[in-house]
């Protein structure tokens, strides 16, 4: 990688990581085990980071049409007899992966995640099931903690994203090997190192684990090749700056909670490089599928006229917030908490959406709570339709933005009043 494309790439997405750690307070690693009072999302207000409870754990499942999966959750117990915990994103709930913003169908199956959760906001239409308030303080087979009531997720990373927006590394200290495979002992801390005292844990790898440094692809019989491993036995790594992706797999020996190295970043370029793609990627899934955000206000004309404000829903690239401009031609359209369209059925979104110009695009002073962008836009349209309501989510985008008509399951072709629709059961397959 030359010097010039590395600083170019590390300069622009080095700038979109520092925007997203500014937009809430940093949560710090011995934060998990401080006991939160169960909070209780409001319809139209962004759930308060500080007041949500922070687990970590294994991706089991995925919904992603529903935006929902299962979790086996880390806990005191042992690992894996921990049952997975059904989760559900919040409407304005962030996923990151890589560093990067993502999708729920970008994250691999067995990813190690880290979740800062709340109460369902309203018992009667969650999506997952409704535990127990004090369901975190029971113990089973996993021990305390393993399945929290907090099931409505407002921030959802692996693990890089969580180091990266706190400013953490993995410090290597010592390797041993046998056939390519092995452990790692290890400490996640500050770069400069300090800011208390980290554990040191223990990690497997094997074979199949990823090496990346700056635009490579690396193999373990790389690196041993290269003697910065050894063909077999142990090495001390002197605390070597790294950042890791991290998986669950079972383990032999009696060991019941050790986590696995999926990928290893070996330098800042190389992490930077996975942030890059993985933004492309969701980048180009937000231009088809529009932002979402909420109804702030609406003020309703003659003949159907209305001028809608909206607050946009934050954890996007910068470039597509910037396509919201005044004198902009745009579409709205009414979705449900899953960010699923509401108005569309087989004529698709584009159809039968409100359009219509933005009149104004303003940011909102002073601290910006995570899950808003900050940015708020008034809308006006000669046509409102049913969705566009205060408190009600939508989903919006520019003219200029593709033209495509969503998958089957990414829309209710009966409006938000099919509870089935909404969270299907199994007789939403086809019959064959």
């Amino acid at each position: 990688m030359s010097c010039v494309l590395r600083r170019v790439l590390a300069c622009s997405l080095l700038a979109a990581t520092t925007a997203f750690g500014q937009e809430q307070a940093t949560d710090k690693r011995e934060s998990r085990t401080e006991f939160v009072e169960p909070f209780r999302p409001e319809a139209g207000k962004f759930a308060p980071l500080e007041k949500a409870h922070s687990y970590r754990g294994e991706l089991v499942f995925v919904d992603h049409a529903n935006r929902r999966g299962s979790l086996r959750v880390a806990s005191t117990g042992k690992f894996r007899f921990n049952a997975p915990l059904p989760f559900a994103l919040l409407p304005y709930g962030i996923v990151r992966y890589h560093g990067a913003p993502a999708d729920l169908r970008d994250i691999p199956l067995g990813t190690m995640l880290h979740l800062h959760a709340f109460l369902p906001p309203d018992e009667k239409t969650s999506s997952v099931p409704v535990l127990p308030i004090n369901s975190r303080e029971k113990s089973g087979l996993g021990g305390p903690g393993s399945a929290p009531a907090e099931n409505h997720v407002l921030l959802l990373e692996d693990e890089p994203s969580r180091c990266r927006r706190e400013g953490l590394v993995w410090k290597l200290r010592e390797v041993e090997i046998k056939n390519r495979e092995g452990t790692i002992t290890a400490v996640c801390e500050s770069k400069q190192g300090g800011g208390g005292k980290s554990e040191e844990e223990t990690l497997t790898f094997d074979a199949a684990t990823r090496v990346w440094r700056g635009r490579e692809y690396l193999r373990i019989e790389d690196l041993v090749a290269e003697n910065a491993w050894p063909a077999a036995g142990k090495k001390a790594l002197g605390d070597q700056p790294v950042w890791l992706g991290l998986t669950w797999k079972p383990t032999p020996g009696g060991v019941f909670t050790r986590f696995h190295i999926s990928d290893i970043w070996l330098d800042e370029a190389a992490l930077l490089n996975a942030q890059h793609h993985q933004t492309e990627t969701h980048k180009a899934f937000m231009r088809g599928r529009w932002l979402p955000g909420w109804i702030d206000a609406v003020e309703y004309g003659k003949f159907g006229r209305a001028k809608v404000t909206a607050t946009l829903f934050g954890g996007m690239d910068d470039s597509l917030y910037a396509d919201f401009k005044k004198g902009v031609p745009a579409l709205m359209n009414g979705v449900e908490n899953t960010l699923k369209h509401t108005e569309g059925g087989t004529a698709g979104p584009t159809q039968m959406a409100a359009r219509g110009i933005i009149e104004k695009v303003a940011k909102t002073p002073g601290d910006v709570p995570l899950g808003s962008s900050g940015i708020q836009i008034r809308f006006e349209t000669d046509l409102v339709t049913e969705g566009l309501r205060p408190t009600r989510i939508v989903r919006v985008r520019p003219a200029s933005w593709p033209d495509v008509h969503v998958p089957r399951e990414e829309y209710l072709s009966d409006g938000p009043s099919s509870i089935d629709e909404r969270f299907p059961t199994p007789a939403i397959f086809p019959k064959y």
